[in-house]
């Protein structure tokens, strides 16, 4: 396991050894003997959350679809199976997921763990699709946890951060498959962003805004919109507020191909091939890379952004792009987007660690009026107290963990410098 790295190549792993059981009761009995365990993803995590100085534990075999109910509308799934694969499944068998993140490669439950999100006004995260879960405790046995379970864990379990034990299966509501067309703007004035930005982000089913910071202006705009009632299409006006409809495929980072990226155009196709930024089949993003995102108050969306647009000189030479996308409210007690419609405003950095760290006090005070909340899984610089104070349920999350783990068998010491 030495010098294992995340998929940035930005972190360096301390486990001693790693796991890759076959089964639930693998996971079991090297639970219960282990002294510190942790379970590691599809690795996109930025920070240390998924360390561990004890043994890491691989779901990768433990991928499989276990069950469509469709009295029930929910699929059943093992912890390790990816998105891009889920996915395809689902739509052949005429469902969908009602939201997607930019990156189809990442593992279900990673993803519900840290409260990763799409985007969408009406769209909760990929979170608060979780009806059911089951994971393995710090004494080895199988717990389940079921939406409207009247202690209230499962609002808890549902965002752990690793922290409850090892989750091993999750089942999730679905709707029915949908189409989606996607179209993109370009160059659209933050002058003009002010008074329309409620509209902009009502303009479709998903919205990204994606920004360089070196000028006053969004740079492009992702609009994905729903197709319903067997329409073919919708309609595509050649200008949204003063942006330009693009008049070929682009990718979000300025100068990169867009053929790894979800088709444009206004092309419909299926929901998982277009609520995604990029294709399952293609390496995601522009490469080694560094993310940082913090969530602020959806009402605030555009005085954070105004804000953040003082630092301009400072982000821009470091800077890859940056979103900014909207998150319906949820009850989940560890997510940033806890009872509070958010917007997430992302930075993907270029990878130079030391010049970033000097930048991310800069944002956070600009954004401290705003109360923002960092994502868990990336990069932030605030203090353990200020990250605490945004979360009302922190004290119920630590006696939820001390309950299923007392030992600390899952704690590290991103949990204990921001949880503990």
């Amino acid at each position: 396991m030495a010098n294992e790295r995340n998929w940035a190549g930005n972190y360096t792993y301390g486990a001693s050894e790693l796991y890759v059981p076959d089964n639930v009761e693998q996971i079991q009995e090297l639970v219960a003997r282990s002294d510190k365990v942790k379970v590691i993803g599809t690795r996109h995590s930025f920070n240390g959350i998924a360390d561990t100085e004890g043994s890491h534990l691989s779901l990768a075999k433990l991928n499989r679809i276990v069950g469509l109910d469709r009295e029930n509308n929910t699929v059943t799934v093992e912890a390790g199976i990816r998105y891009g694969e889920l996915c395809s499944y689902l739509h052949d068998n005429g469902y969908a997921l009602h939201n997607l993140a930019s990156l189809p490669h990442i593992s279900v439950a990673g993803a519900c763990a840290t409260a990763t999100h799409g985007s969408g006004d009406g769209n909760a995260s990929l979170s608060a699709a979780v009806r059911e879960m089951e994971l393995v405790a710090a004494n080895g046995e199988t717990v389940k946890l079921r939406r409207g379970d009247p202690d209230g864990s499962f609002e808890g379990a549902v965002v752990g951060l690793g922290g409850l034990g090892v989750v091993t299966k999750l089942t999730l509501d679905l709707v029915p498959a949908f189409e989606v067309s996607q179209v993109v703007y370009e160059n659209l004035p933050l002058a003009k962003l002010e008074p329309h930005v409620d509209a902009i982000y009502a303009s479709g089913y998903s919205v990204s805004l994606f920004t360089n910071w070196q000028d006053a202006a969004i740079n492009q705009v992702w609009v994905k919109r729903k197709l319903t009632d067997g329409a073919a299409a919708v309609s595509i006006e050649p200008e949204l507020y003063g942006a330009k409809l693009a008049t070929s495929p682009l990718h979000p980072v300025p100068g990169h191909p867009a053929h790894n990226c979800s088709e444009q155009m206004g092309v419909p196709g299926p929901w998982h091939e277009r609520l995604a930024h990029f294709k399952m089949e293609f390496t995601p993003s522009a490469g080694e890379e560094l993310q940082s995102e913090y969530f602020v108050p959806r009402e605030q969306v555009y005085e954070a952004i105004a804000a953040l647009a003082d630092l301009r000189e400072r982000i821009a030479p470091l800077l890859f792009v940056s979103e900014v996308r909207t998150i319906a409210a949820d009850e989940l007690w560890m997510s940033p987007c806890y009872m509070q419609r958010s917007a997430g405003i992302h930075f993907t950095w270029k990878r130079d660690w030391e010049a970033v760290q000097q930048v991310l006090p800069l944002i956070e005070s600009k954004l401290e009026p705003f109360k923002a909340r960092p994502h868990w899984a990336k990069l932030f610089t605030m203090e353990p107290s200020q990250v605490q104070a945004h979360y009302r349920m922190l004290p119920q999350f630590r006696e939820l963990l001390a309950r299923f783990d007392p030992e600390g068998k899952f704690r590290n010491a991103f949990l204990n410098r921001y949880i503990w």
